[in-house]
């Protein structure tokens, strides 16, 4: 009779041979476990290589196309319509002065250094009706529609902050009426600089940079 037959017991209940029986886990059950943990490995690998394959692309060559827009950027002239040479120059540029203030020889001592300074010169004299006594400011700039971005841009180099109105004048030459405000005519330095920077205007940043 076999040990591991218990006492009392015999005839078919017997257990016979000398191994015992041992308890083993499901090998399947350890092969989804496998697999599942080899899953999760693969995917966070793939993840990772994603990542980096983006950082590659996007970051190194979206920096170098930032790089490469900023180096073909270029600032523009300042866009004008009439450009240096098609402004008309001083000497073009016929100026009647005209006194609106109560103060007696502005008008000649005005057209006498406006034609030192390059200008001809027209009519000299008290302002028309419709403006003596009538222009508050340092001056007025009073001209035919062409001249708004002629001779006045030209002329208004010679007295910073004269305003400018037009008329309905068949001839292109254009009228400096003193104002109530007026003192003399800019320093000729200031006036020249400003001229200067009238022809050739600073170069401005496209915006699309």
């Amino acid at each position: 009779m076999s040990m591991l037959t218990p006492p009392g017991m015999g005839g078919k209940y017997r257990v016979t041979g000398d191994t015992y029986p041992r308890m083993r886990r499901p090998r399947r059950r350890r092969r989804l476990v496998l697999a599942a943990a080899a899953a999760v490995v693969v995917l966070g690998g793939a993840g990772w290589g994603t990542l980096q394959l983006v950082d590659v692309f996007s970051g190194d060559e979206g920096r170098k196309t930032a790089a490469g827009k900023q180096a073909d950027c270029k600032p523009e002239p300042q866009a004008t319509t009439a450009t240096a040479a098609t402004r008309p120059k001083p000497a073009q540029i016929t100026v009647n002065v005209y006194n609106a203030t109560p103060r007696g020889g502005l008008a000649k001592a005005t057209a006498d250094e406006l034609k030192k300074r390059g200008f001809k010169i027209g009519k000299v004299g008290n302002a028309p009706a419709a403006y003596d006594k009538k222009v508050p400011g340092f001056g007025l700039l009073l001209g035919p529609p062409g001249a708004v971005k002629g001779a006045f841009p030209v002329l208004g180099t010679q007295l910073k902050g004269a305003a400018t109105k037009t008329d309905t004048r068949a001839t292109a030459d254009v009228d400096l009426i003193i104002g109530t405000a007026f003192k003399t005519l800019d320093p000729k330095a200031t006036a020249d600089a400003a001229l200067i920077a009238l022809n050739k205007p600073a170069p401005l940043p496209t915006g699309k940079c």
